[in-house]
């Protein structure tokens, strides 16, 4: 071999050096940045599990919020149901009382609810045949036996007389004519209504109609009602 040969096999060693070591730290940046681009992907992968885990999560929590939070709203409504049969149960019973309990109960209240003593009470069609003049009767007499005198000073012997009974009424009946009380009256007029009465003393009403009265009392009694269904 000449020396130009060898020369230009020098130079072909030191290219080919020169080559395979452009290659190899080609190769070993292209290792780097693909392990870095690796690592990179999967910290975003994992990142991205992360996420939908947490999410998933969420979710699950939210739906079980929204499931607790139906099933309180269902008992509720089952709660209510129940009460609100506890009170049509209720103003049953009093529409189905004996009719002696019903006058005496109906009385009671216009007694109440009387202010003057001369107001007039209107009923549904059916009670105004059925108790309207024995309510009012009833009525009446309480009010006169609230308006009447002190009669203990009459003898006990002649009270328990037929002459004392009689001198009795007639001195209740005078003392609540004077006072102008025990002066009810049955309204010709009739309404449609569920049991009980209307007290009308011209323009001025006082509904005492079982609707309206349990309308009344339950958002006193509902808490009371709900102990004894429930606990």
């Amino acid at each position: 071999m000449n020396g130009i040969e060898k020369i230009t096999a020098r130079i072909e060693d030191d290219g080919q050096r020169e080559i395979d070591a452009l290659l190899e730290k080609g190769r070993a940046e292209a290792a780097e940045i693909a392990a870095r681009y690796q690592a990179r992907a999967e910290a975003e992968a994992a990142e991205i599990i992360a996420r939908g885990e947490k999410a998933a999560a969420e979710r699950e929590s939210r739906l079980a919020s929204v499931d607790q939070l139906e099933c309180r709203k269902a008992v509720l409504a089952a709660k209510q149901e129940v009460i609100e049969l506890a009170f049509r149960r209720a103003k049953e019973k009093l529409l189905a009382l004996p009719q002696d309990q019903y006058v005496a109960l109906l009385a009671d209240l216009a007694v109440k609810a009387s202010s003057t003593g001369r107001e007039k009470l209107i009923f549904s069609q059916t009670d105004r045949a059925r108790v309207g003049k024995a309510v009012v009767m009833a009525a009446n007499a309480r009010l006169a036996e609230a308006a009447a005198p002190d009669l203990s000073a009459v003898p006990g012997e002649v009270r328990g007389t037929p002459a004392g009974s009689l001198l009795t009424k007639v001195v209740t009946g005078a003392s609540a004519v004077l006072q102008g009380t025990a002066m009810l009256t049955l309204a010709e007029e009739t309404r449609p209504m569920d049991g009980g009465f209307i007290l009308s003393g011209g323009a001025v009403e006082v509904n005492c109609t079982f609707d309206t009265l349990i309308r009344l009392q339950r958002g006193a009694l509902a808490g009371q009602v709900a102990k004894v269904l429930f606990d």
